[in-house]
């Protein structure tokens, strides 16, 4: 049989960083109000496209795995904020890196993204189709964020993260994931006016609108993760203990620890890295995945389970046995274009536009 092994890793996250103290000055809003319902101290805001932070993520994957991009038969960029939709992103970053033999496509599952992108990878591979293919999951949330509402503004961050999946007869990679949809609630995570249902020419250009049920998507992203989580287990006759480390989804850290307890894991199982990142949608997951390697919180042959839940309502969950190595076979010395501004003069004229658009929340 033919696995999918994970043979390199890499991440991407712009140097600006956004504090909740920062948001003080712009809203009704404190480190004392964000930090204890969402476990986010700051995000990251980037100054380069989104296109820019998956290709450099994926330039750091391919350096540890010690691949030429040229070597590549496919790129996916899971994705729920490319630059642009006409062409896709992917093929952007297919010609940054050179990569010109490979097949490339877009994949917006939201949050879920990369364990969407991850499984239609292995399975490309799986079937011979495919040999080496680069997986991505990378956001720009914050050019969609409405800074006058707090309840929404002070969850969500960019950046990217990238993994190499080769062909392999070691038993290692994905083995097991379940991949599903809550379409019945997609209205309770929304943006309405970002695609072509856009009213062209409406007043309301450069303004989207953010519907977020926070309440209700908790409920559904606790049951849905956990249930996927569970099918996986069983699919391969795995029992939680024997999970080393779980890698979820970083939305909120509450529902990370109420997943946790769900599984009966201590929270030293769990790797949480959303007080620096807050939310990046589809780059959480492989983002926390290399930062667990570089904290040497991943072993050889390791089992680590990771879920994740999005708009749509996605959800998914995937049950990874890792390979030999866990370390990179070398590193890429490429860095990201200076950036000049702060995070808040990144946002400044966003800012300025939402204010005058709205209120700011009370």
């Amino acid at each position: 049989m033919t696995y999918a092994t994970i043979t390199g890793w890499g991440k991407c996250l712009p140097p600006a960083s956004l504090t909740n103290d920062d948001l003080g000055t712009i809203m009704d809003t404190s480190d004392e109000w964000i930090y204890p319902r969402t476990g986010i101290k700051a995000r990251r805001v980037s100054h380069v496209s989104t296109q820019a932070l998956a290709t450099l993520a994926g330039r750091r994957a391919l350096a540890c795995a010690g691949l030429d991009a040229a070597a590549l038969d496919g790129i996916i960029l899971a994705t729920a904020t490319p630059g642009t939709l006409v062409p896709n992103g992917a093929s952007a970053v297919q010609q940054a890196l050179g990569a010109h033999k490979a097949a490339v496509f877009d994949l917006n599952a939201a949050c879920t993204g990369f364990v969407y992108a991850l499984s239609v990878a292995t399975s490309l591979v799986q079937t011979g189709m495919m040999q080496r293919v680069l997986v991505i999951g990378a956001e720009r949330l914050t050019q969609l964020l409405d800074w006058a509402k707090r309840d929404t503004a002070v969850l969500f961050g960019d950046g990217a993260g990238a993994v190499i999946i080769e062909a392999s007869e070691q038993e290692s990679g994905l083995i097991a994931s379940k991949l599903g949809c809550d379409s019945e609630a997609r209205e309770i995570l929304h943006v309405p006016n970002f695609g072509t249902d856009r009213v062209r020419f409406a007043d309301i250009d450069g303004l989207f609108t953010f519907n977020f049920e926070g309440q209700e998507i908790f409920k559904r992203a606790v049951r849905g993760m956990g249930e996927a989580t569970g099918t996986v287990l069983a699919q391969a006759g795995i029992a939680p203990e024997q999970i080393d480390l779980i890698v979820p989804h970083q939305a909120n850290v509450r529902i990370i620890e109420t997943l946790a307890k769900r599984m009966n894991a201590p929270m030293e199982k769990v790797m949480v890295n959303i007080e620096q990142y807050g939310n990046t949608s589809a780059a959480t997951v492989p983002i926390a995945l290399c930062e667990a390697l570089e904290q040497g919180r991943v072993k050889p042959n390791s089992y680590l389970l990771t879920a994740a839940f999005g708009a749509g309502l996605t959800w998914g969950a995937a049950l990874i046995k890792w390979g030999d190595r866990v370390t990179p076979i070398a590193s890429c010395d490429e860095v990201l274009p200076p950036c000049e501004q702060s995070a808040l003069e990144l946002i400044a004229h966003a800012v300025q536009g939402c204010q005058q658009a709205r209120p700011a929340d009370a």
